[in-house]
């Protein structure tokens, strides 16, 4: 048995139910994952359809809205486009359930970022006072949600938040998948994490890459 399988056993004592609102890249690779760490996986889209072919391949539960899937969730993810963030949100927010932005607000010729002096988790925090928002997976490309290693080491996972509570909920879903979790700091880092990410993203569409590459700090951490 592998390092990284041992610990997602040791993370299914604490089965989360994982509500996943996308079923695109991002979403059906969360769900995925989530289901193969031993997650409840419950997903909804915009089109059921969608959200049910992704939950039949990963042994979920499809809901018919995003509403219905957050219902008794520990954990919803917004794998959804950037723009239409927040009304998913709205339309949650009254769950209690820890949420993820997971989204990235690229704009339409992915030559920068849609915001300016801000992120767009602190833009959604902002609209949806009281939520328990978390920043994460937004830096992992889709197709490393599965495959959370490198070279027998963990990717990174970083996450951002001002809900200590929150933020150790998507620090144990991030571990559980095999990822690092690495606490980049309150809310205000999701700049940071959201620039990461098109870097990385830009790295791969100027060079040709194969989008598999993701991130790792390496060099003494204590």
């Amino acid at each position: 048995m592998s390092e990284t399988e041992s610990s997602n056993l040791n993370y299914l004592e604490a089965v989360m139910r994982v509500a996943i609102i996308g079923a695109g890249n991002v979403g059906s690779g969360l769900a995925g994952a989530a289901a193969a760490a031993g997650h409840q996986v419950t997903v909804a889209a915009a089109h059921e359809e969608n959200a049910v072919k992704v939950a039949e391949q990963v042994g979920g539960t499809a809901a018919a809205s995003a509403a219905d899937a957050s219902q008794g969730a520990d954990v919803v993810v917004l794998a959804v486009p950037a723009g239409v963030a927040a009304d998913v949100l709205d339309e949650i927010k009254g769950t209690g359930a820890v949420v993820v932005d997971a989204t990235n607000p690229i704009n339409e010729t992915y030559s920068g970022l849609t915001t300016g002096g801000t992120s767009h988790a602190e833009q959604l925090a902002s609209a949806a006072p009281g939520v328990k928002l978390v920043k994460a997976f937004n830096t992992v490309f889709a197709s490393r949600l599965g495959d959370a290693t490198e070279g027998g080491q963990p990717l990174d996972g970083y996450y951002a938040g001002d809900d200590e509570a929150a933020k150790q909920v998507v620090a144990d879903l991030l571990t559980s998948l095999g990822f690092r979790p690495i606490d980049a700091g309150g809310l205000r880092m999701a700049r940071s994490l959201e620039e990461l990410a098109f870097l990385n993203i830009t790295l791969n569409a100027r060079n040709g890459w194969s989008w598999q590459s993701g991130w790792r700090l390496t060099g003494p951490t204590v």
